[in-house]
């Protein structure tokens, strides 16, 4: 039973359910129902009201081509698929191309286009920058041909562009969609107010809307979601896919000192994060860690899929190995008292 501000009983854990919504399943003396296996079809989420429905991780490809050279790019897919993993992101300007590439030729290889849900975005291309109507539908183009699909699954706008009208940025999605080339988009780096006016102008112009949104949201950066995106997310119904879910490797808990940083030489994001704030979040994490038999990165990726609108977080790995711990995340319930301690202390 919940309590009449919506949340679960404390001895109730909680878990994602397939839509988004967050469902609960009493952890008294009943057994409780084992949670689904990573490649169950049931523990799949809804983007928005789309007919997309992916794995609650998304798997992030922008160090393919960069850091991560053509073999390890192919161990990181295959382990992520081998998981239960059908969705992808990347971005044309990822690599400068080449993480589009990469897993075009792993979707080509493995046979696997069909059980991938890839997401891609435009507007951050070096050869095609900016959101107007050539722009896109030439980045567009060649992104099929990096990708070596038919149709891209959700576009997104890696921009907000405030020098092209909407209008314009949305007339030349839509026409990308009756074409067969784009199946859903969504927005990155807008803002609620900026989702409400390109909304406006979908009803005006009778075009399709944004599904999703891309934003920055994890424990140790709660206000940009919770304050304006949140609200705006559930009003337009968007699914809602966390980038920097980890906090750039903080919240694996591998980073505890500036010394821990300098001796894995990575990590650099995560310096910004080495305060007594983000030290008593990890302490937390360290004990909902212990109590769930999971990790530090296992907790804090589950924590980010008890939240309101959230689909799934998108996460970059380095090795496969890696993937292990970011894959428990959606069957790892937590209670609502592990909920409101790691609330309290991210706060």
């Amino acid at each position: 039973m919940n309590d009449p501000t919506g949340h679960p009983d404390p001895g109730t854990a909680v878990m994602a359910a397939p839509t988004g919504e967050v469902v609960t399943a009493s952890t008294g003396a009943s057994p409780v129902t084992p949670a689904s296996p990573a490649g169950s079809p049931s523990i799949a989420r809804r983007i928005g009201p789309s007919d997309l429905r992916v794995f609650p991780i998304a798997l992030s490809g922008n160090v393919f081509g960069w850091t991560a050279d053509a073999p390890t790019t192919t161990a990181i897919l295959d382990r992520y698929a081998e998981l239960g993993g059908t969705f992808i992101d990347t971005a044309d300007s990822y690599a400068g191309g080449r993480s589009e590439i990469m897993i075009g030729n792993w979707m080509s290889a493995s046979r696997r286009r069909h059980q991938t849900t890839i997401a891609t975005k435009v507007g951050k291309g070096p050869d095609n920058p900016g959101l107007s109507a050539r722009a896109i539908h030439q980045a567009v183009e060649a992104s099929l041909r990096r990708l070596r699909v038919d149709a891209i699954d959700l576009l997104y706008l890696h921009i907000d562009d405030d020098e092209v009208p909407f209008e314009e940025t949305l007339a030349a999605v839509d026409d990308l969609i009756s074409d067969g080339k784009v199946r859903w988009f969504g927005g990155s780096h807008h803002t609620g107010n900026r989702l409400i006016e390109a909304r406006i102008a979908v009803g005006v112009l009778g075009v399709a809307p944004m599904i999703a949104v891309q934003n920055h949201y994890n424990l140790m950066h709660r206000t940009e979601y919770e304050g304006d995106l949140a609200r705006v997310a559930a009003q337009l119904d968007l699914g809602v896919m966390p980038r920097f879910a980890l906090a750039g490797g903080f919240l694996t808990g591998k980073y505890r000192s500036r010394a821990d940083v300098e001796r894995l030489r990575r990590g650099g994001e995560a310096t910004r994060y080495l305060t007594r704030a983000g030290l008593r979040t990890l302490a937390a994490l360290d004990r909902v860690a212990a109590e769930t038999g999971t990790s530090v990165t296992t907790a804090s990726l589950a924590w980010l899929l008890s939240r309101p609108r959230v689909v799934a977080p998108v996460v970059s790995v380095s090795e496969p190995a890696q993937l292990d711990a970011v894959m428990a995340a959606p069957s790892t319930p937590l209670s609502r008292q592990q909920l409101t301690e790691l609330d309290r202390v991210s706060a």
